[in-house]
């Protein structure tokens, strides 16, 4: 196959949709290739192609059927023009307010190049139906996937590395320079894959386990007695006198189960 090169590229970045084309090819193959299989999905999901240099690699795959979401107008035409074979699985809108119902009956891998802007998001709808994404392979801002991948006791690791480490094993694959992109972004990227680990539900109250995890780094440099202070009065505990970059997941639902017994 004769992949696209930048120069044969015709879409013009948006920054409002905070695009960054991917002009790597080698990059590209390795974020393709990142993609495991896991559970055994048949389906994939692209979010935000712009013109195609990740779709390129994954429509060659025949192990899965290869699918795209993407919002700008000029990129969805360019697609329709040069993946005729594309057209039928294109689908034009936002993924925030995509109801996978409607174009999966079955579970599907996501993969894509996430605008900076939106990428927690992307990242808390992925959540909201986990249960049908047994795959992410994405690259985002640097900084923001080491936080995802980062283990409990690293500064780095925060809201999302707890909400998202609860139900995916995660690792950090490759780090990309700036150079990689047209434009290129002031800041390095990073790629991550996210695999659903064994965990359906929580052994606790889950929309209370996101309050208490949110709270607690809401003011990371106390301890959790002084920062869960807005939920109430918790009964005394040990995690209590941590801080919450220093608590795993299921510490969290230790605190969780906690913050169920507080009456205000």
């Amino acid at each position: 196959m004769n992949y696209k090169k930048p120069d044969e590229w015709k879409v013009r970045a948006k920054k409002h949709l905070g695009q960054h084309f991917l002009k790597d090819l080698n990059i590209a193959q390795r974020i393709v290739d990142g993609l495991s299989g896991h559970s055994g999905y048949k389906q994939v999901l692209e979010i935000g192609p712009g013109m195609g240099v990740l779709t390129q690699f994954l429509l060659p795959k025949s192990e899965f059927t290869t699918s795209v979401i993407e919002i700008d107008r000029e990129s969805v035409a360019y697609l329709r023009a040069h993946y005729p074979g594309l057209s039928e699985r294109i689908i034009e809108g936002d993924f925030l307010k995509f109801n996978p119902a409607d174009y999966f009956p079955e579970p599907f891998a996501i993969i894509g190049n996430f605008p900076y802007n939106i990428s927690s998001q992307i990242f808390f709808r992925a959540l909201e139906i986990r249960d049908r994404i047994p795959e992410i392979v994405c690259m985002l801002q640097k900084e923001v996937a080491q936080r995802i991948a980062s283990p409990p006791g690293n500064k780095d690791y925060g809201i999302l590395s707890v909400l998202l480490q609860a139900f995916y094993d995660i690792d950090y694959l490759v780090t990309v320079p700036p150079g990689a992109f047209n434009p290129p972004p002031k800041v390095q990227s990073g790629v991550i894959r996210l695999r659903r680990n064994g965990v359906s539900r929580l052994d606790c109250d889950e929309k209370q386990f996101f309050t208490v995890v949110k709270t607690g780094f809401n003011q990371r440099r106390k301890t959790l007695r002084n920062a869960l202070k807005p939920l109430g009065a918790f009964p005394e505990h040990p995690l209590l006198d941590k801080r919450a970059e220093q608590l795993s997941v299921n510490d969290f639902v230790v605190l969780t189960k906690l913050a169920e017994t507080i009456t205000n």
